[in-house]
C-alpha cells in the first residue's frame, strides 16, 4: 500500500473513514477524491519549486568554492528508506494498534489517520536498528517516537486551530511536530529581548508597510530573483534566462500552492466536522482531534513567506557552517521548509522575523545534526536496499536527517536497551503532562465561557 503514495493512499483512508462515522457514501467519496486532487495538486507545486531551486541552490555552492560532500537525497530517499527497512514493514499497523491504546487510555486526543507520513516514526525505527543491530529496538523506537509526536500533536491544537482556523485537526506530523519544542522557548525569547519583541512582522503588517513589494506573487518574484543572481550569476543569456524563469517559478508557487491546499481542505472540514459530531454521540465529553498532514498549512501566506526566505538562507548557512563541521548541501529537501515552520509559524504568531530567525536557528543547528547521522543514515539505506544512482559517498537529509527527535533517538540507541528504556520513560511522563496540560486547558475555556456575560438579545434587536 505504501508504493501508492500519499496522494492514493490518503483519499482512500479519508472516504473509509468517513462511512465508519456515518457520513453519506456519495460525500464520504467526494471528501477522499477533493483530498487526492490537493494533494497532487501540492505535489505538482513543491516539484516545480524543487525543479528550479535545485539548479540554482547548487550554483550558489559552486560560486563560493564550496564541496560538501554528504548528498541531500530528500524526503522521497528518507521515506523509501524507512518504508524499505524491517521495522517499515510493519510499522503502519503497529503504529496504529498503538494510537487506538493511547486514545483509550486516555494517553492522547489525535487519532493519526495520515498513515503514509507513519513513514516517520519508521525512520527513527531504521536508524536506531542500524545503530543497535536490534530489529525488537527499532520496534520500540518508532512506537516512543509516535507517543512524542502525538503529545506534541496534542499540546499544540490551540495554535493550529486559532491561527490556521482548522476545527478538530493536530498536527502528528513528524517532521513538523518536533521543531514545536523548540519554538516554544525560542518565542519566550524573542518575547524578553528587546527591539525583537515591539517588530510586528505578520503578513498584514508587512504589507501595510511595503504594499506590493509584500504581496506573496511579488514576493516570490524578487526572492526568485535574487536567488537565481546569487546561484547563476548574470555573465550570460542563458543564465538571464534561467533566473527570470526561477523568479516567474516562484511567484507561481506563492499564488498557486494555497488555491491547492484550498482544495485538499474542502475535502477535510467535512470529514473534520462529521468525526466531531460522531464523537459527541458516542463519547460525551471528550474530545478528539483528527491527525493529518502539515501540507494543508504550507499555502498560508507567512508559511510560504518564511520558507522562500529560508531557501537561500539554508543554502548560505550550509556553505558557511562547512569549515565548522557541517557537510550537507540541502537541494532536494529545500521544498520541504515549508513543514518544518507549519507549527513554528503559528508559535510566532505569524511574525515574519521570529519566523525566519528562529527557523535559521534550527535549521542551521539541524545541518551539522544530518552531517553527523550521515553515517548512520547511508549505512540504513543499504540496509533498506535503497540505491542512490549519484555515487556519493554518504547521504543525508534536512528530512528527516536534520529532525531534532531523530537526533535523539540516535544519541540514546548508542546506550542500547538503557537509552530506549529512559525514552520510554521520558516519552509516557511527557504524554501524562500533556494531558494534565490540556485536562486544564480545557477546564480554563469552560470556566471562560461560564464567566462570560449573557447578551440581552432582545435589547439588541431593539437598538
Amino acid at each position: 500500500m505504501t508504493e501508492l503514495g500519499p496522494a492514493v493512499v490518503l483519499p482512500i483512508l479519508i472516504a473509509v473513514f468517513g462511512l465508519c462515522i456515518k457520513v453519506k457514501p456519495g460525500r464520504a467519496i467526494k471528501a477522499g477524491v477533493l483530498v487526492g486532487v490537493g494533494f497532487i495538486g501540492v505535489n505538482v507545486v513543491l516539484g516545480l519549486l524543487f525543479e528550479q531551486l535545485g539548479p540554482a541552490a547548487t550554483g550558489m555552492a559552486e560560486r563560493f568554492g564550496v564541496r560538501l560532500s554528504t548528498l541531500d537525497v530528500g524526503w522521497p530517499g528518507s521515506s523509501a528508506i524507512a518504508f524499505g527497512s524491517q521495522v517499515g514493514a510493519v510499522v503502519i499497523p503497529m503504529c496504529l494498534l498503538l494510537n487506538v491504546a493511547l486514545l483509550a487510555a486516555g494517553m492522547t486526543r489525535t487519532l493519526n489517520i495520515d498513515l503514509w507520513n507513519y513513514w516517520h516514526y519508521a525512520f527513527v525505527g531504521a536508524i536506531v536498528s542500524t545503530v543497535t543491530g536490534s530489529f525488537v529496538m527499532g520496534l520500540l523506537a518508532a512506537g516512543i517516537s509516535m507517543i512524542v509526536v502525538l503529545a506534541i500533536a496534542d499540546l499544540t491544537v490551540p495554535y493550529i486551530q486559532n491561527y490556521y482556523a482548522f476545527p478538530n485537526i493536530s498536527f502528528p506530523h513528524g517532521t513538523s511536530a518536533p521543531y514545536a519544542l523548540l519554538a516554544l522557548p525560542l518565542n519566550k525569547l524573542f518575547d524578553r529581548t528587546p527591539g525583537l519583541k515591539k517588530i510586528k512582522a505578520d503578513p498584514e503588517a508587512v504589507q501595510k508597510r511595503f504594499g506590493i513589494f509584500a504581496d506573496t506573487p511579488i514576493l516570490g518574484l524578487v526572492l526568485g530573483l535574487l536567488l537565481g543572481i546569487a546561484g547563476y550569476g548574470v555573465g550570460s543569456r542563458e543564465h538571464l534566462i534561467a533566473i527570470l524563469t526561477l523568479s516567474m517559478s516562484m511567484a507561481a508557487i506563492m499564488l498557486l500552492l494555497p488555491r491547492m491546499v484550498a482544495i485538499l481542505m474542502e475535502g477535510l472540514i467535512p470529514i473534520s466536522e462529521a468525526a466531531r459530531d460522531f464523537v459527541q454521540r458516542k463519547f460525551s465529553g471528550r474530545r478528539f482531534h483528527i491527525g493529518v498532514d502539515a501540507a494543508i498549512a504550507v499555502g498560508q501566506p507567512a508559511v510560504l513567506a518564511t520558507s522562500l526566505i529560508l531557501i537561500p538562507v539554508t543554502v548560505l548557512m550550509a556553505i558557511v557552517l562547512a569549515p565548522l563541521g557541517n557537510t550537507v548541501l540541502p537541494v532536494v529537501d529545500l521544498t520541504t521548509i515549508p513543514f518544518i515552520v507549519a507549527i513554528m509559524v503559528p508559535i510566532f504568531r505569524g511574525n515574519l522575523v521570529r519566523s525566519v530567525l528562529g527557523g535559521a536557528l534550527v535549521i542551521g543547528a539541524g545541518l551539522f545534526l544530518a552531517s553527523a547521522i550521515a553515517e548512520t543514515f547511508t549505512a540504513a539505506a543499504s540496509a533498506a536496499g535503497f540505491e542512490d544512482e549519484s555515487g556519493a559517498s554518504q547521504i543525508s537529509s534536512l528530512v528527516d536527517g536534520a529532525n531534532p527527535l531523530v537526533g535523539l533517538f540516535y544519541g540514546m540507541a548508542h546506550f542500547g536497551v538503557t537509552g530506549m528504556v529512559i525514552l520510554a520513560i521520558v516519552a509516557l511522563a511527557f504524554a501524562t503532562f500533556v494531558q494534565f496540560h490540556v485536562r486544564r486547558r480545557d477546564a480554563a475555556d469552560v470556566a471562560e465561557v461560564a464567566a462570560a456575560p449573557d447578551v440581552d438579545t432582545n435589547a439588541a434587536d431593539t437598538v
